[in-house]
């Protein structure tokens, strides 16, 4: 029977987490080449590479994620089962860390991370908003579990990833009473020249209204273009323009922000995708969130 040999596991596992050789051998109080040799011995015990180097960086291999995560959890029940039999009161709650495009509006993200937020044992949902970029970076180096975005990850990212799609929904065109009540009149041609607030062209559903737009020949009065969806509404809010967002969410724009809904762009969808390191969902709050995106906002 093979034996793994968990000395060695922590030594990659602290060298994975540090991303650095020496960075893991100062808190391991262990000179770097000890720890070199401790990580090789595994890679030979386990019959794959776990680091590989790029440029001065060390990135953990596809085999070098799986036994990371593996490693995570075999360490965290560790000092769960430390605390329970010395009657310590139990750690946190396990983190659960999410990265949000910045793209994305608010309403509708917080409605796809709301699943994981009653789950029990419970998580510490820790979000951080950025460009996906940057995000795809972190989730790389696993400071992230998730990246919720507008697109699926693109090849030419050196990321090794997977983007699975949590659902789509049509957009529709809010604004305020008054400009609403004239949009309403021969929609969605009333749209021409009408002030209009819009998302980036960075985004994927500016894209989409670009070419919609030019599909029906419309041309409406861009007054701003923002790339934050909640400041985009505050300003519609404000009557500076009308604005698109997620149809899914209708009704929880119109409360908040006192708009009022003109009428719906069916042929232009917005999507929400999940990224992640796993080819199939395994991570329980990851699984949860996919599974209720797809059965109940999504719909």
């Amino acid at each position: 029977m093979d034996w793994l040999n968990y000395h060695h596991l922590l030594y990659f596992w602290t060298v994975a987490r540090e991303q650095s050789v020496s960075k893991a051998a100062a808190m391991l109080h262990v000179a770097q080449p000890t720890v070199s040799a401790q990580v090789r011995s595994l890679e030979r015990s386990l019959g794959q590479k776990l680091f590989e180097r790029q440029g001065r960086q060390l990135r953990l291999t596809s085999d070098g994620e799986k036994v990371f995560r593996y490693a995570d959890e075999i360490f965290t029940l560790g000092r769960e089962l430390l605390q329970t039999v010395k009657g310590e009161p139990q750690a946190a709650p396990k983190r659960f860390r999410v990265g949000v495009s910045d793209a994305l509006p608010k309403l509708t993200t917080y409605r796809l991370l709301e699943p994981a937020l009653a789950m029990q044992p419970a998580f510490r949902l820790h979000v951080r908003i950025d460009k996906t970029e940057r995000l795809l970076g972190e989730l790389a180096v696993h400071a992230v579990d998730l990246v919720v975005a507008d697109a699926p990850m693109m090849p030419s990212l050196k990321v090794r990833a997977f983007s699975h799609l949590l659902g789509e929904t049509t957009v529709s065109i809010f604004g305020t009473a008054t400009l609403a009540r004239d949009a309403r009149k021969k929609f969605p041609g009333s749209l021409h020249g009408a002030p209009m607030l819009l998302q980036t062209n960075n985004t994927a559903v500016r894209q989409s209204l670009d070419q919609w737009f030019d599909v029906h020949g419309i041309q409406p009065r861009v007054v701003g273009e923002v790339e934050d969806m909640a400041m985009l509404q505050t300003l519609g809010e404000h009557g500076l323009g009308l604005f698109a967002a997620p149809t899914v969410v209708r009704r929880e724009i119109c409360r908040r922000y006192k708009v009022a809904w003109v009428g719906e762009l069916d042929r232009v969808r917005e999507r929400f995708y999940g990224i992640s390191v796993e080819r199939r969902i395994t991570h329980p709050a990851v699984r949860l969130i996919a599974d209720q995106a797809k059965r109940r906002l999504f719909t």
